[in-house]
């Protein structure tokens, strides 16, 4: 525990791991021994919601989810989830369950529950605006080699190394360094967010339970307080990006336009196909790895030339619509999404079976727009 004193405020940070049956103990023994005014926890309403009742998987609306882009958000939040469940499992204790001992403790005691965290919707929005395409994908990989290198019992000592930092902060170490921003999101907003909770909850004495991966981050931004308006608004678009959209489709037209003007209508019709089997080719490709339909494979090679050059759409959107009408999901593949295991499970679950075709169909258009490029401008060499 560490205790802070700013103003007429006293803080008793108490940091957890998430897993950690000595963690919840910790939880009740600060509380009923510091007699707190209020109790506070690194939990949102929706998290709050999602421990108390379970999550509620069944009332998503994949169609929803696949049109409004947000698959690959969504897919990583199955995974984490997915990942924190199965650490509970080894050690018997059920993710976030030292949050859910506070707020019991608290609520025996009448004392008032404060939630600190950030919604984590806009947590995870305000993330995936920060990074390229190559930077999700980089996520994606660490997420899953995670959650299938889970089957190794823990160790004490690797629960204690838990305790140094939650699971989506580890997660993220490495590919932190090479996408700050990320990090500045994930770690560093939320501990400036989570700081000034605290300081603005009832009462002269404050118990908070955090991951003990934000202690030092919260005791810095409890020392120099900041406004936190900002970090609460859901990301702009990126300028820059949004440009690059229409800036895709205008080099096209040009480079196509050269080509038919100096080197003939011959050379114009191999830029067209070339552009057509690369794009719709890599897209297609992505499909295959993801083990999606015929339908989905042909959908996503149909699909891609044209998506590419057109910037408020994206094939994965399509081949993944196709893969829900061809497997529609049922009831136990909602319930399911608590229970994956491995590779197998992941892709026998009809819902993260379509998130992976969409996010793969996604990624292999990207590729393709990278690569044909710069073939189209050798063919005009």
């Amino acid at each position: 525990m560490e205790r802070v004193y700013f103003k007429d405020k006293e803080i008793v940070l108490v940091g957890t791991a998430h897993i950690s049956q000595a963690s919840i103990d910790q939880v009740k023994k600060a509380i009923e021994e510091e007699k707190p005014d209020c109790v506070g926890v690194e939990l949102d309403a929706q998290r709050f919601e999602q421990l108390q009742q379970g999550s509620r998987w069944r009332e998503m609306d994949l169609v929803k989810v696949i049109r409004e882009g947000k698959g690959y958000l969504f897919l990583l939040n199955i995974l984490l989830a997915n990942i924190q469940r199965q650490l509970g499992d080894q050690v018997g204790v059920k993710p976030g369950e030292e949050m859910l001992a506070a707020v019991n403790a608290a609520r025996e005691k009448n004392i008032p529950v404060a939630l600190l965290d950030r919604d984590v919707r806009i947590t995870l929005k305000r993330a995936m605006a920060r990074m390229s395409a190559l930077e999700k994908f980089k996520l994606l990989y660490a997420v899953l080699l995670a959650l299938f290198e889970m089957h190794e019992p823990l160790t004490k000592e690797k629960v204690e190394e838990l305790k140094q930092q939650d699971t989506l902060n580890a997660l993220l170490k490495e590919l932190g360094r090479e996408a700050p921003g990320v990090k500045q999101v994930l770690v560093d907003e939320r501990d400036q967010f989570i700081a000034n909770k605290i300081l603005a909850a009832n009462g002269k004495k404050i118990v908070a339970v955090v991951g003990a991966g934000h202690i030092e981050g919260i005791q810095k931004h409890l020392a120099h307080q900041m406004p936190i308006a900002h970090l609460n608004l859901e990301p702009t678009k990126n300028v820059w990006m949004e440009f690059l959209k229409f800036v895709v489709p205008v080099v096209f037209i040009a480079l196509l336009a050269y080509g038919l003007v100096n080197k003939g209508f011959s050379t114009g019709l191999e830029m067209i196909g070339w552009w057509i089997a690369i794009t719709g080719g890599l897209s297609a490709l992505g499909v295959l790895v993801a083990r999606g339909h015929p339908f989905a494979i042909a959908t996503a090679f149909l699909a891609a030339p044209l998506t590419t050059l057109h910037p408020a759409l994206a094939a994965g959107w399509f081949a993944g619509l196709v893969e829900a009408k061809i497997r529609i999901p049922l009831v136990k593949d909602f319930e399911g999404l608590n229970k994956l295991n491995s590779l197998s499970d992941l892709n026998n679950n009809r819902v993260t079976h379509i998130l992976m075709v969409t996010a793969l169909a996604n990624l292999g258009a990207t590729m393709g727009t990278l690569i044909a490029f710069p073939y189209l401008l050798s063919l005009l060499g």
